[in-house]
């Protein structure tokens, strides 16, 4: 089972890869840990998502407007502040 913090490591991972001016999708990080099963971890990896938000490590965006994650319905992004 995948664990928050791995999860945590590698959304922030991810994102660090992309650049301050490109996004990720939750999905990206569910599918690189969850393999055929990342969907049960959607919900745990948006959790933790809102986490680092309220940390300040990243900021949420849908439709390219920044969002309070926990106001957000579908689809969102992930990208560093």
């Amino acid at each position: 089972m995948t664990t928050p913090d791995e999860i945590r490591h590698k959304l922030m991972d991810l994102v660090q890869q992309r650049g301050s001016s490109k996004t990720i999708c939750p999905s990206e990080v569910a599918r690189h840990l969850g393999g055929e099963i990342w969907r049960v971890l959607m919900p745990t990896v948006r959790g933790v998502g809102t986490q680092l938000v309220d940390e300040g490590k990243i900021v949420t965006l849908q439709k390219g407007n920044l969002v309070d994650p926990r106001q957000a319905k579908g689809p969102i992004r992930y990208r560093l502040p």
